[in-house]
């Protein structure tokens, strides 16, 4: 009998957490036995919240680890809208990243994750504000339809459904699982889906309360669970596994120590009945839930009381005998489950070991590979290899034996299927309206990440039951310094094209240089690029011919463009990138992502760079920039003209700053750089002695010094307009900072993205002017946005307007605001 098994996590079936760019997982001998323990388990779990660090990684690892529940967590989005502590990557790039840390918390804790689309865009104060941006319905759908492929018993949300979540995407999420909990049971609620699902209603609906600083949500009374144990299969407290979780939010700063001993976890029932002794009161969670399974359960048993931590190899026999009377019970869930769960064992007690590679890290679809694939048989249990299934070509191997401890390496030169997608995320794949994702194939909601498109399934026999291994085809090579590493297989087009700038800033006619870099993917690729431009602008050359001889090769083309004419009107338009090669169109840019604490990550977005003609007068030349936590207003500022100088330690300390017209401290750059606080005397001086500093926002807490200026005022927390097209009032309409070299208007105010601006300032000194007054909906009026004041010769300035948003985005008005700020007249 053939059944085709993938591993836990590889499954395509069950939305199972993808192992990408990672080694082969070899289970130990307690590992082993733990999922021994496991298997004997049948109960689930799944943990819903908005954001990536939303969850609550302890209580994951208890569930998953000590009471063995598949354990899942939801998270409505990838964190799009976050800040980035590591680099200067936002909105979908940092979704990117931060999904990535997401599966490498889960591989810490044991728990699966899954995602709907939904787009992270930033603070929300309420769930009706997030609902005019999500598109509840489909984001509804996908909970619905992750709830309905892992049919937990029990779904434990990690906020209120009311203000106390504190986040309008908190709230929301919560709204969002009390919908869901009911829908998933509904046949008449999305039933497009039944193709593939069945309906299914959980037990019961809990939220997780806690205590958050002065906040306070649990109470003596409610149900509690002490997850504070220590596994000594894991060598490890629930604590040591949740602090370990938690700091692979690293682009968020989320480090945390570990913690030892006791802890309670809260919890209030919000629907279905309340449980009074276990979460899983009234579910039976044993082989006895499955008709006919009470015969595998002892199986189970006998095989955990006899497993022999010193020679996993012994329990083969056992684990074939429970894998032939899983396979005998009537198709369901469980049956499902628990055959991927056994056909694991079975391989980890044989010491099997197997994996695919290609030889390069980037291949074409239509273009010639080379793949490895590589076994070894670790134990002496009779392992048979039967086939091997890449890409186009199949191999059998006539039950070839696997010799004990013996590498067998097979090499294969394929041809990349021509229809072999380009690595994209499928949730990027369309250009989609804010705040949702576009996801058109049903069965890729909820993923991670994309299943990878080459694979090589390898077929084996042991002791006359089949298993089929699926192993995606990945790149693994050796750094000098650090060791092997593997990457994801990347599926590239034949050239790519990336632009010099990103956004192209024209304040009069004349004509800017482009620089396109192409780069070949494949060898022999000749064509011609030409740029694609709106009305209203001109290309010199309209394109140009490229020659590209082998895999790799790069060159560089240069046109100009400029626009016809010039009328004074601010407008954002796009330019965009075709080469052709063989009659065939390529529009892609190429992306990498690369931080140690994950895989890396290459897609290809469309080449393509925004126009922003701008009415804009600037004096001055020369800046100064202090990095912060990672922003790109230092290359907007080098794009309208400026000198931009980074600024370091013996810069500021022993260099002369007064040769700066302005000196700027990029965002969060005082809770991020510990010299500031040596460094803020010299800034104050050189304001003192004439020059304009210009701080971009902080967050309240932990700050490096509290002297952020001459005089005092208090960032305050929670203090933000996060509606993007709240009406702006000037405060100071007659101040020279309104006039020059810009006369800023209302006007300058249109076509912001995601949010005004964050951490406002309140309780400042009367030394300070406030510029402008802005609020969200229904609110009091804050003036906090933008403080000014003279110091000595010179201008302070500090403002929480979200410029490191708007500048890369190419809003002009933003521009010309920023542009003022640092200007005086000399």
């Amino acid at each position: 009998m053939f059944v085709r098994i993938i591993f836990l996590w590889l499954s395509a079936a069950t939305l199972c957490l993808q192992v990408s760019a990672q080694p082969t997982p070899q289970l130990d001998a307690a590992a082993i036995k733990l999922q021994l323990k496991k298997l004997d388990t049948l109960g689930s779990v799944l943990y819903m919240a908005a954001h990536p660090d939303d969850e609550n990684t302890r209580l994951l690892g208890y569930l998953a680890k000590e009471k063995l529940y598949r354990t899942g967590y939801l998270s409505l989005t990838r964190g799009d809208g976050g800040q980035n502590l590591v680099g200067d990557e936002q909105g979908e790039l940092l979704g990117l990243i931060r999904t990535q840390e997401l599966l490498a918390a889960r591989r810490i804790d044991g728990a699966e994750q899954f995602f709907t689309r939904a787009q992270d865009f930033g603070y929300s104060k309420n769930p009706q504000e997030t609902f005019t941006i999500w598109d509840k319905d489909k984001i509804l759908g996908d909970a619905v339809w992750v709830i309905r492929r892992f049919r937990p018993d029990v779904i434990i949300c990690r906020f209120p459904a009311d203000s106390r979540a504190g986040h309008g995407h908190h709230t929301a999420s919560a709204m969002l699982a009390a919908e869901a909990f009911e829908a998933a049971a509904d046949p008449t609620r999305y039933p497009e889906q039944l193709k593939y699902v069945q309906t299914w209603q959980p037990r019961r609906l809990l939220w997780n309360t806690y205590t958050f600083g002065s906040i306070n949500t649990t109470a003596p009374d409610q149900y509690k669970i002490d997850v504070g144990e220590f596994n000594f299969l894991l060598g490890k407290g629930y604590g040591e596994i949740a602090a370990e979780s938690r700091s692979q939010h690293k682009s968020q700063g989320f480090g945390v120590p570990a913690s030892r001993g006791s802890a309670l976890e809260y919890f209030t029932t919000i629907k279905g009945d309340a449980p009074q002794h276990s979460l899983m009161d009234g579910i039976n969670t044993t082989w006895e839930r499955v008709p006919g399974g009470q015969a595998v359960g002892k199986l189970v048993d006998k095989a955990l009381a006899e497993y022999d931590i010193d020679n996993p190899p012994a329990s083969v026999p056992a684990l074939l005998a429970i894998r032939k009377a899983i396979m005998a019970l009537p198709d369901g869930y469980w049956k499902t489950q628990k055959l991927k769960e056994t056909a694991q064992l079975v391989l980890a007690c044989a010491g099997l070991w197997a994996e695919a590679y290609s030889t390069t890290p980037t291949v074409v679809p239509g273009q010639p590979m080379r793949a490895s694939v590589q076994l070894i048989n670790n134990s002496q249990v009779p392992v048979r290899l039967q086939s091997i299934r890449l890409p186009g070509k199949d191999t059998a191997f006539n039950n070839q034996p696997l010799a004990f401890d013996k590498l067998l390496t097979i090499q294969q030169d394929l041809t990349v299927p021509a229809a072999t997608p380009v690595s994209q995320p499928y949730w990027l794949e369309e250009a989609h309206p804010p705040g949702t994702y576009i996801i058109k194939d049903q069965q890729q909601v909820g993923r991670p990440e994309n299943v990878p498109p080459l694979q090589a399934l390898i077929t084996l026999d042991i002791d006359g039951q089949t298993f089929v291994l699926e192993r995606p085809l990945q790149y693994k090579h050796t750094d000098p310094v650090k060791g092997e590493l593997y990457a994801p297989l990347v599926i590239a087009p034949r050239v790519t094209a990336n632009l010099g700038n990103q956004v192209f800033i024209f304040t009069g006619k004349e004509a800017q240089p482009v620089t396109m870099k192409l780069k070949a993917m494949a060898d022999n690729t000749a064509g011609t690029a030409r740029l694609q431009l709106p009305a209203g602008f001109r290309s010199s050359p309209e394109s140009l011919p490229f020659t590209l001889a082998r895999k790799g090769d790069e060159t560089e083309l240069h046109f100009s463009i400029a626009p016809v004419q010039v009328n004074g009107i601010n407008r954002v338009d796009t330019l965009a990138v075709a080469m052709e090669v063989n009659g065939q169109e390529y529009t892609q840019s190429l992306q990498t992502i690369h931080y140690d604490h994950i895989p890396p990550i290459t897609l290809f977005p469309p080449a393509a760079a925004r126009l922003v003609t701008v009415h804009l007068e600037h004096n001055g030349n020369k800046l100064g920039y202090i990095a912060g936590a990672g922003d790109m207003v230092a290359t907007a500022l080098r794009q309208v003209g400026y000198d931009v100088t980074m600024l370091n330690e013996k810069d500021i300390m022993s260099g002369s700053l007064q040769q700066y017209d302005a000196i700027i401290t990029g965002v969060r750059a005082y809770n991020t750089n510990e010299r500031l606080k040596y460094w803020q005397p010299r800034l104050l001086e050189y304001v003192k002695n004439g020059g304009t500093l210009l701080v971009q926002y902080n967050t309240h807490a932990p700050l490096v010094t509290t002297q952020l200026g001459p005089y005092p005022f208090r960032i305050v927390r929670g203090s933000r307009v996060t509606d993007e097209t709240a009406e702006v009032t000037i405060l100071q309409p007659n101040a020279a900072v309104m006039h020059y070299p810009n006369r800023i208007t209302p006007e300058d105010f249109e076509g912001w993205v995601q949010e005004r601006g964050l951490y406002f300032t309140g309780d400042a000194d009367p030394a300070y002017q406030k510029l402008f007054s802005m609020h969200d909906r229904g609110e009091q009026p804050l003036d906090g946005s933008t403080l000014i004041a003279t110091y000595g010769k010179g201008r302070y300035v500090y403002t929480a307007l979200a410029f490191f948003r708007e500048l890369p985005a190419g809003v002009p008005g933003a521009y010309r605001l920023f542009v003022n700020l640092i200007s005086k007249k000399q």
